[in-house]
């Protein structure tokens, strides 16, 4: 996309959290954008109700998918290993963090096929993450469990 913008500090990164109620927004400089638009975002854009979160080196994922992943990982793992259920572990997410929905009901929302491209993207930069995830992941999308939009993924939806 870059290489058709003629001028390259005026080009920003951006990443919207979901669900779009949160208004929260990760910005992060392509390399060469200019210090003086992130700073203007980061005072105009709350104005317009958006939390704009600075990523201050390129990175991918930006800052909290990158935070996501980590949480989202972990929850996959203990569940793989038969330490809990799905609906334990967002039990724990909505009773500790007081949000709606936990890992594995949001992960179903998004939809597995998407979070397991999403783990096949990120173990191509870092080749260190543990497979078990992804393993579980596949067998859910391999037996056609995609979450809501399959009408079944780590819970049933009808």
């Amino acid at each position: 996309m870059a290489e058709n913008i003629r001028d390259k500090t005026r080009l920003c990164n951006t990443h919207f959290y979901m669900p779009p109620q949160f208004n929260a927004l990760d910005l992060m400089s392509d390399g060469e954008t200019d210090r003086g638009l992130l700073d203007t975002l980061l005072i105009v854009l709350p104005e317009f109700g958006v939390h704009p979160f600075e990523a201050r080196r390129e990175c991918t994922g930006f800052i909290f998918n990158r935070v996501w992943a980590a949480i989202k990982r972990e929850s996959l793992a203990v569940v793989a290993e038969g330490v809990a259920r799905p609906e334990d572990v967002d039990g724990m997410f909505k009773v500790n963090w007081r949000v709606p929905a936990g890992p594995f009901h949001m992960m179903d929302l998004v939809g597995l096929d998407v979070v397991l491209d999403i783990e096949n993207h990120y173990v191509e930069e870092f080749p260190y993450l543990p497979k078990q995830a992804r393993d579980l992941l596949r067998e859910y999308v391999d037996a056609g469990k995609l979450g809501v939009k399959s009408g079944q993924g780590f819970y049933k939806y009808t």
